[in-house]
């Protein structure tokens, strides 16, 4: 056994229902006098009771998905002109986004309160599009200083999305197993968040209202972001990147459709994580387990049931094509790509 482990470091408060306190501690560990806090407008009144005894000098609520390269310059511009020296983000994946934008120019130190399981908020991972090109990058500038998880803060979350949230966070798990920087220590994360996102989606569908499945499914996202933080980016990512920046494809829905034609793809070449994913899910096969999770939680099915059109397939793939990872457990071809994504688009069963 020989191989190279990063372990990042940050802080994690998890506490149902402590959101509040854990924000203003960690702030005060910061020793912040003007806070931004960047949330969306229909968060405003959550980040108000959450930052409730924090000194916010100023709410940014231009929170857009993918975090647009002028959406990230304004706000940076609004965090300088009023002397800001922390970050408070509160939401999904895209404020979490955007607070990274500014970190990365200002080495601001954020705290982030997750809503979703977009598992953003546990990486050094930022990312920017700008004229259909998604750029991202990794630097620990980025990295939130600590995360506030209260459970109780995604119970407003439709069952919905957070299937597709949860299932996003699920490929973190997947990707993590053959990513350039796979090892033994985030492949155990990972198969452990797996473990917990199968056993917590189904309870948030049958119960939206029940804390234990919304726990679990926190506590199953930050394992899965922690072990891509250290595993980067394999070739589910990849394609996802490519098919939201370029065709500003929902975030969560892309990730969730996307995940079994990559698993399809890449299992049978990676005996051992196949066995190890199909432990995690109970079932003999670990596409069997992924499938039959979907089909449990009735789980978005194709891409053209979010704007992406049969024409796009083959640009997409030549776009795909540079960014395959080397480490993939199969050499991929454009024409591999391309029906992958024909897959994708239908919904059709992987294979």
């Amino acid at each position: 056994m020989r191989f190279i482990h990063v372990t990042l470091g940050q802080r994690v408060r998890f506490a149902t229902g402590e959101a509040a306190d854990g924000v203003a501690n960690e702030m005060q560990e910061i020793g912040a006098q003007r806070v931004m806090v960047v949330v969306s407008p229909n968060r405003a009144q959550l980040a108000r009771r959450v930052t409730s005894d924090v000194p916010v000098a100023l709410v940014h609520d231009e929170v857009v998905m993918h975090v647009p390269l002028p959406v990230a310059e304004r706000a940076r511009e609004a965090a300088s002109d009023h002397d800001i020296d922390a970050l408070v983000c509160i939401g999904g994946g895209s404020a979490t986004g955007l607070a990274k934008a500014i970190a990365l120019t200002s080495d601001l130190p954020i705290v982030a309160v997750p809503t979703t399981y977009a598992g953003s908020e546990a990486t050094p991972v930022w990312g920017l599009t700008d004229e259909g090109k998604k750029t991202t990058g990794t630097d620990h500038r980025v990295l939130p200083r600590s995360v506030v998880y209260d459970a109780s803060l995604t119970m407003s979350l439709p069952v919905d999305v957070s299937v597709a949230s949860g299932l996003n966070a699920l490929a973190h798990c997947v990707d993590s197993m053959w990513a350039p920087q796979a090892d033994p220590i985030n492949m155990a994360l990972a198969l452990e968040g797996a473990r917990a996102l199968n056993a917590a989606l189904p309870m948030i569908v049958m119960d939206p209202r029940a804390l234990p499945g919304r726990e679990q499914a926190l506590y199953g996202a930050y394992l899965s972001a922690v072990s891509f933080a250290s595993a980067g980016s394999g070739l589910h990512h990849k394609i996802c990147h490519v098919l939201g920046g370029r065709y500003n494809l929902p975030h969560a829905p892309t990730h969730a459709i996307v995940l079994p034609y990559v698993l399809a793809l890449n299992g049978p070449h990676a005996p051992e994580a196949e066995r190890r994913l199909a432990e995690a899910f109970g079932t003999q096969s670990a596409i069997e387990g992924l499938q039959g999770l979907r089909a449990d939680l009735h789980a978005p099915r194709a891409l053209r049931d979010y704007g992406f059109d049969e024409s796009m397939i083959r640009d997409a793939a030549a776009a795909i094509m540079p960014a395959v990872p080397d480490s993939n457990p199969v050499v991929v071809t454009s024409a591999d790509l391309e029906h992958l994504l024909r897959q994708a688009w239908e919904g059709a069963d992987p294979g």
